[in-house]
């Protein structure tokens, strides 16, 4: 109501102060700067300050993205650094996506893809072929994202606004679960945007206003933030954003009907220093969501959503006491998913089977809270001239399900109940000249229960990474080669036990609960490549690459199976109108490999990059029958170019995107993107950015839907323009 309200009172408003700026932007374009300050160093400056509060070296002349911190990283490692495979995407590459939804977020990045849809304001993360159900841990600002709902299509959502976040990082397969259980595909963090990020050294307090105009899907995107220094001790921002767009049209110009939506989001942030070597992080990011579901081409459900998310981080260090570094991270997470009939829908009764008819106005609930607290520490100490980073800690998460709806509809397919997950750990880095082994053990214990069932188990998964620089020479001591052997243990969700009910539309059949699931448990062998050196083809230029080969076989994997009633010997009962039933049921195995990808080159005229992944996969039953996996991504090579000019005022570049059709997928086909993109820092206090997508307006699907019923096509090509207006003192 209040989202309504806002826009039928405010949305002229600011519709034509969003305008305002794209004028002024777009005649700032002609005129000569006031100021030579550059936006690249103004960034940079604000980037080194706050590392070094934080107690970091601020990055060497001729760094790159890969040399950056690493934030999810729990012994202060950049990517280069990393003996796993690590991505990391900053603050002026989100502003260049210009990124509308979390899946733009993670364009280009190596093994990593999104699924979201017609309901883009949802998303979806795959990693190397794993997603839903937890497989891949999805964290804002140290807070698991565990909202699921049974459908066709995606399952485990989240909704981030692109425009509160400064930076994701990724880490893939296994190696990551020091941050938290069932992460076998990998983690993906989203950390939100700090006073410290806002505001320059001599100011006590800042302000912005951006407004955006997009012209596939009409709409606009309107921004203001605020910081406040109330002195070396204390800071805070807020932050709050307001989407508003109609539904896209395809590459062909057709209209994908149910893309439209309108979000309203925020973010509340204050930093505390209680000492000089401690900081407390308080906040909520927040938003309200609301969209119409399609069925047959019409809209048949309105869905509001609203997200609410609650954070505490702290951290204490002291280079006095090498044994010191804690880390206590609090977190609550409620989202709550409201769906209401729009039309009378034909359904079948989840308990009967037999036809009712639902009167428009129908409702159905979603309600999931996720509770967690994270600790460890790192210490730090040498013998016999090894040097060890010890972390050790434990980590716990609850997920309370609550569905329900004045008609037992779609709601009932998610079940209720409870899921209690633990686990602690112990990791040593030990490094020796040119040699690092990381060696590490987690035990992960589950439970979880509804009214009649209740299940539980528990196990230990080590880690163990050998690395080695063997050169010297000025043109290979950057080389490091690194071998893995990890393991990482999945409980099953309360959807995959508990799931009951006839399915309510087209046919009528049973889902079967199955309380007997396997837990899975990822083990992934990997062998990879970190290679950096300086100053190649000039002074102050740099060169990064990483690669990697895997192999990761889960072993137990889960996943739905339609069961004959005509098969005696399947479980599913036999009865009038019942052709087939649908379990969760393990697999002996899914089997995945691949190989990835990711290079930088950075000079003072600007920056190539090139990312790469290919990923095969496929299941094997325990009869050793075997059969593609549908979550399989495309095949992907991106490529990125950008120009500096004026003295780095102005960046234009672009980039092309292969994706090769994965195997066995029945909608998948090959295609290009072709992007194009320009930043313009027109005054100290103005900025312009431009940027096109699908600029050659390919019709294309997403090969991870094609386990939806309706292939839904992405948009076609799309011209962005916002501008950035900034004041402070």
């Amino acid at each position: 109501m209040g989202l309504a309200i806002w826009e039928r009172r405010g949305w002229s408003a600011a519709k034509g102060a969003a305008a305002l700026l794209a004028g002024v932007a777009a005649i700032a374009l002609y005129v000569p700067p006031a100021n030579a300050q550059q936006s690249a160093q103004a960034a940079g400056e604000q980037a080194d300050q706050s590392k070094q509060a934080e107690g970091e070296k601020p990055a060497p002349a001729g760094a790159t993205l890969l040399d950056k911190v690493l934030v999810i990283s729990r012994t202060g490692e950049t990517a280069i650094q990393s003996l796993a495979s690590a991505s990391h995407v900053d603050q002026e590459q989100l502003d260049r996506r210009m990124a509308t939804t979390p899946n733009e977020m993670l364009f280009g990045v190596p093994g990593v893809a999104a699924q979201a849809d017609a309901r883009r304001v949802s998303t979806s993360v795959n990693i190397r072929g794993l997603q839903d159900f937890g497989r891949v841990a999805v964290i804002v600002d140290g807070a698991r994202q565990n909202f699921q709902r049974s459908d066709h299509g995606t399952q485990s959502t989240f909704y981030v606004d692109p425009e509160l976040i400064k930076s994701v990082d990724v880490i893939r397969g296994p190696v990551a679960n020091t941050y938290g259980s069932g992460a076998i595909g990998g983690v993906v963090f989203f950390d939100t945007k700090d006073a410290q990020d806002f505001l320059k050294p001599d100011e006590t307090w800042a302000g912005s206003v951006t407004g955006r105009y997009e012209s596939n899907g009409k709409g606009w995107t309107t921004s203001a933030s605020g910081a406040y220094r109330f002195n070396d001790n204390l800071d805070a921002l807020g932050n709050i954003v307001y989407r508003n767009y109609d539904d896209y049209k395809d590459g062909d110009g057709d209209t994908v009907k149910g893309t439209g939506f309108d979000v309203l989001s925020g973010l509340l942030k204050t930093t505390i220093r209680p000492s000089d070597n401690s900081e407390l992080k308080l906040g909520w990011v927040g938003s309200s969501d609301g969209w119409n579901e399609i069925s047959g081409g019409m809209p048949v459900n309105d869905v509001d959503l609203k997200s609410n998310t609650f954070t505490a981080r702290y951290n204490v260090t002291d280079e006095d006491r090498s044994w010191l570094d804690l880390h206590v991270n609090t977190s609550y997470n409620k989202t709550n998913l409201d769906l209401t009939g729009l039309v009378p829908q034909r359904r079948f009764d989840p308990v009967t089977g037999l036809p009712v008819m639902l009167p428009a106005g129908s409702t159905s609930t979603f309600d999931v809270g996720t509770a967690a607290i994270d600790i460890w520490n790192t210490s730090r100490l040498e013998t016999g001239g090894l040097a060890h980073e010890l972390t050790y800690g434990g980590d716990w998460v609850n997920d309370d399900v609550e569905t329900g709806g004045t008609a037992g509809g779609d709601s009932f397919y998610t079940p209720s109940g409870k899921r209690n997950v633990s686990g602690a750990y112990v990791q040593d880095k030990l490094s020796w000249d040119w040699l690092e082994v990381i060696a590490g053990l987690r035990y992960d214990n589950y439970s979880l229960e509804d009214d009649t069932h209740e299940t539980s188990g528990d196990r230990l998964s080590p880690r163990v990474t050998v690395g080695v620089s063997p050169f010297e020479s000025a043109g290979l001591a950057g080389l490091q080669f690194y071998g893995t052997y990890a393991e990482g243990y999945r409980s099953p969700s309360l959807t995959e036990t508990l799931i009951s009910g006839n399915h309510p539309a087209g046919v009528s059949f049973p889902f079967l609960p199955n309380p007997n699931l396997k837990p899975e448990t990822g083990k992934t062998v990997e062998f990879g490549v970190n290679y950096k050196q300086n100053d190649v083809l000039e002074s102050g230029d740099a060169f990064r690459l990483k690669a990697a080969y895997f192999n990761n076989d889960v072993d137990d994997y889960i996943d739905g199976v339609t069961l004959s009633a005509f098969d005696p010997t399947s479980g599913c009962p036999f009865g009038p109108g019942i052709p087939i039933c649908f379990q969760y049921q393990n697999f002996a195995k899914a089997k995945i490999n691949g190989f990835e990808m990711e290079g930088v080159y950075d000079a003072a005229w600007g920056y190539a990059g090139l990312s790469a992944s290919i990923i095969n996969g496929h299941t094997i039953s325990y009869e050793g029958d075997r059969a593609d996996l549908a979550t399989i991504p495309s095949a992907q090579v991106t490529v990125q170019l950008g120009l500096r000019f004026l003295e780095d005022k102005l960046t234009v570049g672009g980039e092309v995107q292969y994706n090769g059709k994965p195997k066995g997928n029945p909608i998948a086909k090959d295609y290009t993107l072709v992007n194009a993109f320009a930043s313009y820092q027109a005054t100290d206090n103005l900025k312009v950015d431009f940027r096109a997508d699908n600029l050659f307006d390919v019709k294309y699907a997403n090969p991870l839907n094609g386990s939806t019923t309706v292939a839904v096509y992405e948009p076609g090509i799309t011209l962005k323009l916002a501008a950035t207006m900034r004041f402070g003192g």
